[in-house]
């Protein structure tokens, strides 16, 4: 972080972690009761999309922090109910493609269903700004 005059920070080549820093998931609502689990990259798109859908019960948000190694993807698998839909809510563009491809084999061992939605946007973020601009 940089101090400006005003006294503010200003951050510098930030991309939502700290160099060297792990991975973690990050989620809203009761993932264990949850009849429907909405995988997103970030914790804004995961904010995003549970806005846009109007918080609905039962479903709970997860973010893989922009990333989905072994051990968070071995965590997100124990949490995950076996009577849950995992929906694969990832970003437009490889990465998102990668991870969707990924959660759908996750969901086809331990879940009850599976199923993907796809922003319009570049991700729910994006889109979410669209509608309120």
């Amino acid at each position: 972080m940089t101090p400006r005059p005003d006294g503010k920070c200003a951050a510098r080549n930030t991309k939502g972690s700290r160099r060297g820093g792990d991975k973690a998931l990050f989620w809203i609502g009761q993932i264990r009761a949850a009849r429907r689990v909405a995988v997103t990259e970030s914790a804004i798109d995961a904010l995003s999309l549970a806005t846009i859908e109007q918080w609905p019960e039962g479903t709970a948000y997860v973010s893989t922090g922009g990333g989905f190694g072994p051990p968070t993807a071995e965590t997100f698998s124990r949490l995950l109910p076996s009577s849950c839909r995992l929906v694969a809510a990832t970003d437009r563009g490889q990465g998102g493609d990668i991870l969707a491809e990924r959660l759908r084999e996750m969901a086809a061992g331990s879940c009850a269903g599976f199923g993907r939605v796809r922003s319009s946007a570049k991700d729910w973020n994006d889109e979410l700004r669209g509608r309120i601009e």
